[in-house]
């Protein structure tokens, strides 16, 4: 006679199971998990859990080892490894390596010439003597090899090959470790030459030890294709994202000098979840600048800016198209972050020009549960007018470049991304500098990278503009001659989470000695009581 389980006996073993997560693996960090966080747009707005700490390993030039160092500065941010070692008779050198558990969430590189393109990637997990992925290096990250567009991509797609940024926003679980090392029979590395010129930036989750993650085989590429998919498809905006549970208002009108459009909500349960706005006057780069947007949550104002500064424009409409926010041509600019609060949230659209301006607004809202991990969105804005770059010591500078703060924020929270605005007045590339990103009080930055343009996805200061679910470069015009340029990067698996504060800068490096605009604007998250 067969055993029969009671209904109790049944129930018992399932929650004790449960409890060592073999009845469900919601509790184990996956591929497919990961994608799924990718494609919710609530994610963000939870301080995490299981918490991480973000790391980026890149090809930053090893002089640069603290802020009063002479090497602080120094710009050979190419084909720096962290060791080269000998794999079944193969020269490799090693870009990354890191204990688990964690997990891969932004990977970027390019490549100087053709010898530097043809360099060959193995990611090895865990300890396996053979690559869980591999392959040529542009081909890997962002020839859509391992996951279609806009996961794995390259940009802009208007420039050679040799020219672009190449992009892999597909997710790498480890459960131990996982090391990635490149391959390159052309490399010279000698103290004084480094050639080929390769640069990357590697940005991975190291979750916090206990936490139970699936390491990725090369199997579940096909295996999770639906969810691979599923997650294109939203960043995409493919779906709509407030489906029909949304409200919306709005208001359009005529507003004097000092006058504003102003919604009040006073509501439980709910969050805002996008907001447009349109602005129609005799100066459109006026009204850009000095249009602002301010908004409070629970009574705290966290967004003071102007308008153009906020939506990624600049001070002239530029259409673009990203997962969090777009231009469309008629002007109308729409932010699509999710904007938690308890009970209430006030948004203003404050004329601050000397003319009168017509306001189109509009926001909407969805069902919200606010809890205890449930944090306030922030922006923020440092306007650099008319700063003095050094230049370079080679163009008739004095080479002694500075750190512009991107933001500083105390209290605990997510850091969510970046946008900067800028007006060059030489034809001269202003964006060498790296940026420097200190969590916690970080003696040194836990994220360095290789130039501006590589932190904004892309490379080589090209001009040709570009969209992206989660970077953009609107216009470059200002990349190589006088005019304005407008690149944002939006972080979403590679947020970076802090317990006490975070510092943000990006180096002033340009290659000459003049005067130029420069507007930064960053975007977080804070648990409200710890904002500052």
């Amino acid at each position: 006679m067969k055993h029969r389980s009671s209904p109790f006996a049944v129930i018992m073993t399932c929650a004790f199971l449960l409890a060592i997560g073999s009845c469900r693996n919601e509790n184990i960090i996956t591929l497919r998990l990961l994608l799924k966080e990718m494609a919710d747009q609530e994610a963000i707005t939870h301080f995490p859990d299981p918490s991480y700490k973000l790391i980026q390993q890149s090809s930053y030039d090893r002089r640069s080892i603290h802020p009063d160092s002479a090497g602080w500065f120094a710009n050979d941010d190419y084909t720096q490894f962290i060791r080269e070692e000998e794999n079944d008779g193969r020269r490799e050198f090693v870009m990354f390596e890191a204990d688990g558990p964690g997990a891969v969430v932004r990977w970027w590189m390019t490549f100087g010439n053709a010898d530097a393109l043809e360099s060959y990637i193995r990611v090895y997990i865990d300890g396996q003597p053979d690559p869980v992925l591999e392959g040529r290096a542009p081909d890997l990250v962002g020839g859509g090899i391992l996951a279609p567009s806009p996961l794995s991509t390259s940009v802009s797609p208007l420039t050679d090959l040799q020219a672009r940024g190449y992009n892999l926003y597909l997710p790498l679980p480890f459960e131990g470790n996982l090391k990635i090392t490149l391959e390159n029979d052309a490399i010279v590395i000698t103290p004084g030459k480094r050639t080929p010129s390769i640069y990357y930036n590697i940005d991975a989750r190291l979750y916090v030890k206990g936490t139970r993650v699936a390491s990725l085989r090369r199997d579940m590429l096909k295996s999770d294709t639906l969810a691979i998919a599923e997650c294109i498809s939203v960043l995409r905006g493919d779906k709509a994202s407030d489906g029909d549970n949304s409200n919306k208002s709005f208001c359009s009108g005529k507003y004097a000098p000092g006058a504003s459009c102003t919604f009040r909500l006073n509501k439980t349960g709910m969050a805002v979840s996008s907001l447009s706005v349109r602005l129609e006057a005799p100066d459109t780069a006026a009204a850009l600048r000095k249009t602002m947007i301010q908004i409070s949550f629970d009574g705290r104002q966290t967004v003071n800016i102007p308008a153009g500064n906020l939506f990624g424009t600049g001070y002239s409409i530029n259409p673009y198209q990203t997962y969090y926010s777009n231009v469309d041509s008629s002007g109308l600019m729409t932010v699509s972050r999710l904007m938690p609060f308890k009970d209430s949230c006030t948004i203003r659209i404050l004329n601050g020009t000397n003319d009168s301006v017509s306001i189109f607004a509009e926001y909407r809202t969805i069902p919200y549960k606010w809890n205890s991990s449930s944090m306030h969105f922030g922006a923020s804005w440092n306007d650099y007018s008319g700063i003095e770059t050094a230049g370079s010591e080679n163009t008739g500078g004095t080479g002694k470049h500075q750190d512009l703060n991107i933001v500083k924020l105390a209290g605990r929270g997510v850091y969510a991304g970046d946008a900067v605005t800028i007006f060059n007045t030489v034809d001269a590339w202003w964006g060498e500098g790296d940026e420097k990103i200190f969590v916690d009080g970080e003696v040194f930055p836990s994220s360095i990278g290789t130039g501006t343009e590589d932190y904004f996805g892309y490379a080589w200061s090209r001009p040709e503009p570009f969209s992206h679910p989660l970077i953009s470069q609107p216009t470059g015009a200002g990349n190589f001659h006088s005019g304005m340029t407008v690149n944002m990067r939006y972080r979403n698996l590679d947020a970076i989470p802090f317990n006490e504060s975070i510092k943000s800068d990006i180096e002033l490096w340009h290659w000459v000695k003049t005067k130029i605009d420069y507007s930064l604007v960053s975007y977080y998250y804070l648990l409200p009581d710890l904002a500052k």
